[in-house]
């Protein structure tokens, strides 16, 4: 299993495992924008024998004048679940977030899932759009330990996360 970033000829791969993996949501717009657009993206996928079977992004934001990333989406083919591709694929993110200076990273999603990774409920950095009440566990972040966990204010967002109505 190979870890790299990804490029756009990697999304004929991305367009048939994201329908697999969540049939009840069009992500395509929002993977398509993050693999082809100008904002600063830091995207990856994880191969294994020449086949793209997971991906996962990270979008450079800010909050105030400190860089932090945004998790989102992540995504592994349903026929390879279980096998901690979506860690790994993570986990790696990390590392090349922190060569990158990025100290903060949040995400909208399962606190169980993210939660194994060290994510906690945020309430100092705020979501960029109002989210439904029942979701402020779902806003999560996790600092690499370098000070960020004291930053607090609006994530400001860029490209594709300036839709409202992928915040709730």
């Amino acid at each position: 299993m190979i870890f790299r970033v990804s490029t756009k000829g990697d999304l004929q791969s991305l367009e048939r495992i994201y329908p697999a993996a969540f049939p009840e949501e069009d992500l395509l717009p929002v993977v398509r924008s993050l693999v082809t657009g100008s904002v600063d993206v830091l995207s990856l996928v994880a191969e294994d024998d020449g086949k793209v079977v997971g991906h996962v992004a990270f979008t450079i934001c800010s909050v105030g004048d400190v860089s932090a990333a945004l998790l989102a989406p992540l995504c592994v083919d349903p026929e390879r679940h279980k096998q901690g591709i979506g860690t790994a694929l993570v986990r790696e993110g990390f590392k090349r977030l922190q060569k990158r200076a990025i100290d903060q990273v949040l995400v909208l999603g399962d606190p169980r899932y993210y939660g194994r990774f060290g994510f906690a409920a945020e309430r100092a950095i705020r979501p960029p759009y109002p989210m439904p009440e029942d979701w402020a566990d779902a806003w999560q972040s996790l600092s690499f330990g370098t000070g960020a966990d004291q930053i607090e204010g609006t994530l400001v967002v860029s490209g594709v996360w300036q839709d409202p109505s992928l915040w709730g």
